[in-house]
């Protein structure tokens, strides 16, 4: 099974504390390996500072509401923490975009972080540190051991939902409610 554009939905009983009620995003997912973003842990520092910290040079101003530099920096995971990626509906691409689906496209090009807080921003953005990865075989492994659900993304899960609430939209999306989900594996 193909997980690219699905979103991994941790169980309740997730052992690793860096994935608790975690929700990552899947970018790519075949024979070598997965790599996803979590979409819904949030780090103590807004996109504004992080662009003030690597200083980024504009070609162009900053829009007179820059509301969307206020955002925090997401948690993507701990795989390359010091490595940014954004993830932006695929309508509009930069110079290294790798689209993921017909709706949403990654990229880390440092070209799109110039533009954030302007009018050439792209409507709707999450920027990440680091990502979450898995080998060959390991993500099959972690399915079958029940630690993740898995669900078709939906980018208003990604954007329209408030990060602290975007586990349990995800959870809602399934039909779940999650004091109903044992950690148990069955299999018939």
């Amino acid at each position: 099974m193909d997980l690219k554009n699905h979103f991994l939905i941790a169980m309740p009983s997730m052992a690793d504390s860096r994935f608790q009620q975690g929700v990552i995003y899947v970018c790519e997912h075949n024979h070598d390996g997965a790599m996803g973003l979590m979409i819904n842990h949030p780090i103590n520092l807004s996109v504004g500072k992080m662009l003030d910290q690597i200083e980024v040079e504009r070609d162009v101003p900053l829009s007179k509401t820059t509301e969307s530099l206020t955002q925090s920096v997401l948690f993507g995971g701990p795989v390359s923490e010091d490595r940014g990626f954004v993830l932006h509906p695929a309508n509009c691409s930069y110079s290294t975009s790798v689209p993921v689906s017909d709706q949403l496209a990654v990229t880390t090009s440092k070209d799109i972080l110039s533009i954030l807080g302007t009018e050439q921003q792209p409507e709707q953005f999450l920027v990440a540190l680091g990502y979450a990865g898995w080998e060959a075989g390991q993500l099959e492994q972690e399915l079958a051991e029940n630690s993740w659900l898995t669900l078709e993304a939906d980018p208003s899960v990604i954007f329209d939902t408030p990060v602290h609430q975007r586990w349990q939209k995800a959870l809602d999306q399934l039909g779940i409610d999650a004091t109903n989900l044992s950690s148990q594996v069955g299999h018939a």
